[in-house]
């Protein structure tokens, strides 16, 4: 009876660190955006969360880590939901490298504005010290995995360089679909960049459904 006990108040105690970890990543997310990271203040987040300030630095250790758990939590869910869709695209018998890419892309790109509170956040550029060169290293890790995607190797220059552009273009458009008025406008603005995607690839773009 009482490892049934202690496991329960256990299972309690997790959904409560659970719902303060979110509460304040909420919280955290509607500061930034209104105030931008700089003027953002601990106090503002705590208010606004209902959760103590002993809280926030217990699970993030300030303003900085808070910032960093919202773009880890965006950038995360971006790559998995990609993966996913790729991986989905090759069990239905998908082996084009450029259609993979594409439908990858296409999935990135639609958690750009389904979270477009975030996005727009971290495409304005501001955040702690050293979150320039965390943002480089993350890029660098996801050109790499673009590039095996297409089948490019160790000194495939073709590849990378072709990488390198497909994933510029990416990148740049993922701004302006969390800065669209509406669902219908991103669903365009990401329509037209994978058509872009397809024709830089050397392929010609598939007629819209």
């Amino acid at each position: 009876m009482q490892t049934k006990t202690n496991g329960s108040n256990d299972g309690r105690q997790w959904a409560r660190s659970d719902a303060t970890r979110q509460a304040l990543l909420t919280a955290a997310l509607q500061v930034f955006a209104d105030r931008g990271y700089t003027e953002a203040g601990i106090a503002d987040i705590v208010k606004l969360s209902g959760v103590s300030v002993g809280s926030l630095y217990h699970h993030y250790g300030g303003k900085a880590g808070l910032y960093l758990a919202l773009w880890e939590e965006l950038t995360g869910e971006q790559e998995t939901r990609a993966v996913n869709t790729v991986a989905a695209a090759r069990k239905s018998g998908v082996s084009d490298p450029i259609a993979l890419f594409i439908a990858g892309a296409r999935t990135y790109l639609g958690v750009c504005w389904e979270r477009r509170e975030a996005a727009r956040l971290f495409h304005g550029g501001e955040g702690p010290p050293g979150f320039s060169l965390m943002r480089r290293k993350r890029a660098r890790v996801w050109l790499g995995a673009n590039t095996r995607l297409l089948r490019g190797q160790d000194g495939d220059h073709a590849a990378q360089v072709l990488s390198l552009v497909l994933t510029t273009v990416i990148g740049e458009a993922g701004r302006e679909i969390a800065l669209a008025d509406d669902e219908a406008s991103a669903t365009a603005i990401i329509d037209e960049v994978c058509r872009i995607l397809q024709r830089l690839a050397g392929e010609e773009p598939s007629a819209p459904a």
